[in-house]
């Protein structure tokens, strides 16, 4: 009996293509997302109700899509954040939810210290001016010696972590629920957020999005950093208050910032943070690697087989 799985991940059959066939072998029809973007609630709305199983992106799922949706029997997240699915209105209708934990963690790592030195050494800005014919010799600053503090410290922050070790930096990392023995193998120093925020020239947020660390970067944490440090997000939008980063950059409290997500996704030309100075912007793209694409569509396409199968999907939130 052939199952319909709609994928609103993009890119898929051309970047998914081993995940697309493990579902086509298990008798999985796959409808895609041709619109390259998030789908938007009637988009979706006008393809969920003969939908047995979703592959989601960004898209926004809860109760109203889930009450178009009487045959849906599993969301696999195509990443880790799952701040875009109701999870207690799934559970409500049986809808299980799973998502891709760990999948794209050395990805975002990479991105993420790509970002802290295009940050530091205006790569982008130099990238630009040297292309229109100019020749800004910029004075930019060097990663050794200095302070990271990584805020939260979970998969994808102990990479960070490792990586940096290269570096010659100290690291030091705030989580509510410490890990102290992954800390003391990547030598990472465990300190409460204030203490972090007043050490570190650099700052990256690695928290998970939840109602309590909402803009969990707002103004005030913003004036307890370092004068001229720097601030780095690769992790959710909805952690940072936008008007209090764009004040810290244009006061010169920071001296940069690098993000690559955003409060409002796909990102509207008209936020203010795209014409401020000292900032790096990147279209949520830190898990946008080929190498990110293939394991995940393979992993997100096994969890959405194994609950239609009746068996317990890896990741089950």
């Amino acid at each position: 009996m052939t199952r319909t799985v709609l994928v609103t991940a993009t890119n898929y059959s051309r970047l998914c293509r081993e995940g697309k066939a493990l579902l086509e072998a298990h008798d999985c029809q796959v409808i895609e997302n041709d619109f390259g973007r998030p789908m938007t609630f009637e988009e979706l709305s006008e393809r969920v109700g003969a939908v047995d199983a979703v592959v989601a992106g960004v898209d926004s799922w809860n109760e109203a899509v889930f009450a178009l949706a009487p045959q849906l029997k599993v969301i696999s997240r195509f990443g880790v954040g799952v701040d875009n699915i109701d999870i207690e209105a799934a559970r409500a209708r049986g809808i299980k939810v799973t998502n891709a934990a760990g999948g794209n963690a050395n990805a975002v790592a990479e991105l993420t210290i790509g970002l802290i030195i295009a940050a530091m050494r205006g790569i982008p800005d130099l990238h630009t001016s040297t292309r229109q014919g100019g020749w800004d010799r910029f004075v930019g600053e060097e990663l050794v010696g200095r302070t990271v503090g990584i805020l939260g410290f979970g998969n994808i922050a102990q990479k960070i972590a490792k990586k940096l070790s290269g570096f010659d930096v100290t690291v030091i990392a705030y989580d509510k629920f410490p890990n102290a023995e992954a800390a003391a193998a990547l030598n990472v120093e465990l300190v409460n957020a204030e203490r972090l925020l007043a050490r570190s020239d650099i700052v990256c947020t690695m928290l998970p999005s939840l109602p309590e660390t909402r803009h969990f970067m707002n103004s005030a944490s913003f004036a307890r950093m370092k004068d001229g440090a720097y601030f780095i997000n690769t992790a959710r939008g909805a952690l940072v208050d936008e008007v209090a980063l764009k004040a810290a950059l244009d006061s010169g409290k920071l001296r940069g910032a690098a993000i690559d997500v955003y409060e409002r996704e796909p990102s509207d030309p008209t936020n203010p943070l795209f014409h401020t100075a000292g900032i790096v912007t990147t279209p949520h793209t830190a898990a946008e690697t080929y190498e990110t694409y293939t394991g995940i569509g393979v992993l997100t396409a096994q969890a959405v087989i194994d609950a239609l199968d009746g068996r317990t999907p890896r990741n089950l939130l």
